[in-house]
């Protein structure tokens, strides 16, 4: 829930200022789309070196890739200063994409010439994360992503508003500086954690580990994948900001929210992602289907109760972003879609979390594309034509997670059930 709420913490604040709040909460909504992109392209990382270690710790041999960790670091932060330097000089024409302009276009470039300086350090820290998991460790990454989380709720009203006679009010530039703090926090808290409860080391020598040409086949087809994720994200955002500032103010608060869900269900796929790795490297067949069918129902029943705390809450948690009406109306016509898709996110996510366990990542490569170009896609360019707006954006992401989540449910039962009747 910790990591989500880093971005909610930014809109809500940003989108309560006295000045310029609609335009401030589109420009945080439309740079968060883009840092989310690039996090979720560069960041898999963690599912690749969990799905390694996990397995490697299920077989009882993960002396072989003690080196790997810091090779994979290594490589996935020297990317990062690259992204920096490619992005920042050319930071209006990208956000002229998302079909920004004027002094919604403006904000975007302020917001994002500073957020961008975090990038690195949040894929440090995913990584160290992806180690931990591996190691079937979650409590360590829980304690960092809450301090995270709780630095970048103070500061950002510290910043965002500033402290009378202490510090300036720096509106959408300390909302800003208050995620790059927080993200700094972390990367720190993440290596001092690894360097005293794991035996990885931090430090990266050569020769490469052996599974470093799997690791980068693995990070390869998530990259892919995730690219057609964020072809989806793209489009929503992009739509949603043509629509008007209003339709992307109340897009930003939906899709952050929508993002809190899937977020509070990754845990559950975090959990299969390791375990999954774990029982797999052990050829453990049985109880992997167990395993499945534990996560199903616990993420159906998971999807079920945040879609049911979302309609008792519909009305006052729009007020907690924003009080001009003409978001709030727009945000309520299409709130209720994001809480009926819940159930079906979380199985989606859930098995996309398994299949990375498993290192089945092409599978995952495939059926993204799939579901992107021949589902998501065309249902947007229909109903945008039908002049929807919003429920053409989230009716199509609807259909979208139908199409990501089903076929690997049928595919991880055809390949796992007859192996589990032979062991």
């Amino acid at each position: 829930m910790s990591e989500p709420i880093l971005s909610i913490t930014d809109s809500a604040v940003v989108g309560n200022l006295s000045v310029n709040a609609t335009e401030s909460l589109a420009a945080v909504g439309i740079v968060g789309a883009f840092i989310s992109m690039l996090i979720w392209v560069f960041g898999q990382t963690r599912s690749a070196i969990s799905s390694i270690v996990s397995q490697y710790l299920g077989a009882g041999n993960l002396e072989a890739i003690r080196n790997l960790p810091s090779q994979a670091i290594l490589i996935i932060t020297s990317t990062s200063l690259l992204i920096i330097l490619l992005t920042n000089p050319f930071a209006s024409s990208i956000f002229k994409l998302y079909n920004a302009s004027g002094l919604i276009l403006d904000y975007c470039i302020e917001y994002y010439r500073i957020r961008v300086f975090g990038f690195p350090f949040t894929l440090l820290t995913i990584a160290i994360f992806g180690t931990f998991r591996g190691l079937q460790n979650t409590y360590y990454p829980m304690i960092i992503a809450i301090i995270g989380t709780l630095i970048n709720v103070v500061l950002d009203f510290a910043f965002v508003y500033g402290i009378q006679d202490i510090i300036p009010a720096m509106q959408i530039k300390g909302a800003a500086y208050a995620s790059v703090v927080a993200q700094v926090s972390m990367a720190l808290l993440s290596v001092y954690y690894l360097k005293i409860k794991t035996a990885i080391p931090l430090v990266a020598r050569l020769p490469f580990n052996p599974e470093i040409k799997k690791f980068i086949v693995m990070i390869l087809n998530l990259f892919v994948r995730t690219l057609a994720l964020n072809i989806t994200l793209y489009f929503a955002s992009a739509y949603a900001t043509r629509y008007g500032a209003a339709y992307i103010a109340a897009y930003t608060i939906a899709i952050n929210l929508w993002f809190l869900g899937a977020f509070i269900i990754d845990g559950y796929s975090s959990a299969g992602n390791i375990l999954s790795g774990k029982l797999y490297g052990a050829k453990a067949y049985k109880l992997l289907i167990t395993l499945s069918n534990k996560l199903i129902k616990y993420g159906i029943l998971l999807g079920l109760g945040i879609a049911f705390i979302g309609f008792l809450i519909y009305y006052p948690i729009g007020k907690l972003f924003i009080k001009e009406t003409a978001v709030l109306n727009a945000f309520y016509d299409i709130f209720w879609i994001v809480l009926v898709m819940q159930p079906f996110c979380a199985l989606a996510f859930i098995f996309d979390g398994i299949f990375k366990g498993l290192g089945r990542m092409e599978d995952l490569r495939n059926l993204l594309l799939v579901s992107t170009f021949l589902i998501f896609l065309p249902a947007l360019f229909i109903l945008d034509n039908l002049e929807l707006k919003l429920y053409a954006i989230f009716i199509a992401m609807f259909l979208w997670i139908l199409g990501r989540g089903l076929p690997l449910i049928l595919k991880f039962r055809n390949i796992f059930i007859p192996l589990s009747q032979n062991t």
